[in-house]
């Protein structure tokens, strides 16, 4: 069973900075790619920013520049570093990992995406 555990949310002021983690446990042979969504109320849940296995990087144009996706693949680990935040950037924030192969798995056999359980973000101005 594949779990997405994510911390490092809270309250900050703006201009301020955040780290978030998601681990992923479970029995993973890889993953394809990781990302971060949020969802503020009443609005869709929109793509942050997202890496791949091999570390190419995506960014919505909202926080180019100011927040960073990284991952450790031999961890089953992605952060965000999110820097110079603003108040519209409070939401809920979700992890995602895409393209999960479990442990032993071969070609024709599914993968799957998971996400986290969401961790609250709130910057204050």
């Amino acid at each position: 069973q594949v779990q997405l555990v994510e911390s490092g949310g809270g309250l900050v002021q703006a201009g301020g900075s955040l780290r978030l983690s998601c681990a992923v446990s479970g029995t993973i042979r890889s993953i394809n790619a990781m990302s971060w969504y949020r969802q503020a109320p009443g609005k869709q849940r929109d793509l942050v920013a997202a890496i791949t296995s091999g570390s190419s990087t995506n960014y919505a144009d909202s926080v180019k520049g100011r927040f960073t996706i990284s991952r450790d693949n031999a961890k089953n680990t992605v952060c965000l570093q999110m820097n110079s935040l603003k108040p519209e950037d409070t939401a809920v924030y979700y992890c995602k990992a895409e393209g999960v192969r479990a442990r032993g798995w071969i070609r024709g056999m599914p993968e799957y995406d998971y996400w986290g359980q969401g961790t609250q973000v709130t910057v204050s101005s």
